[in-house]
């Protein structure tokens, strides 16, 4: 089975490496994981044409999954990456089996700095109890603190 390997990861400096790592672990659980930067663009692409390629390689690739395993740890502030979180959506648009990834295990409350339930732009902060916002949390199919107990969950259930 593919398992597409949503999320930030792309933007480490070592994401490459970081990639190959988490294809060995899929390897290690019987899956294939099909990594964003496994596609490489043509050359001479620039700005919204890369960009656009891109976007279209990624879903052909979330498209050729059974299974997407996302990294919704914060990132560039409290909320995951918008990116994955389109993913997520996608593949559970297309009948996929979702399971995701957080180091995050407090209540949204308790990560976001509040002030009688107000964020400092005066946005409420939702009290339900979850880690993440809840169209993540009441979606996937799986939550987990890290990446490979995400496969173990995926290799006992799916």
């Amino acid at each position: 089975m593919n398992i597409y390997l949503a999320g930030f990861d792309v933007f480490r400096i070592d994401a490459i490496k970081h990639g190959e790592h988490l294809q060995q672990l899929c390897t290690q659980y019987g899956f294939t994981g099909l990594y964003p930067l496994d596609n490489h663009a043509p050359e001479g692409l620039s700005g919204a044409e890369l960009a656009h390629w891109i976007y279209q390689a990624n879903i052909n690739l979330i498209n050729q999954s059974d299974i997407v395993v996302a990294n919704v740890n914060p990132f560039r502030g409290f909320e995951p990456d918008s990116g994955t979180v389109f993913e997520i959506g996608y593949a559970k648009a297309k009948g996929k089996t979702v399971a995701v990834y957080t180091q995050q295990q407090i209540t949204l409350r308790s990560q976001i700095p509040h002030q009688h339930g107000k964020d400092i732009q005066g946005y409420e902060v939702e009290d339900f109890g979850l880690n993440l916002n809840l169209m993540i949390a009441c979606s996937v199919d799986y939550q987990a603190e890290t990446f490979e107990q995400c496969l173990q969950w995926l290799q006992k259930h799916v």
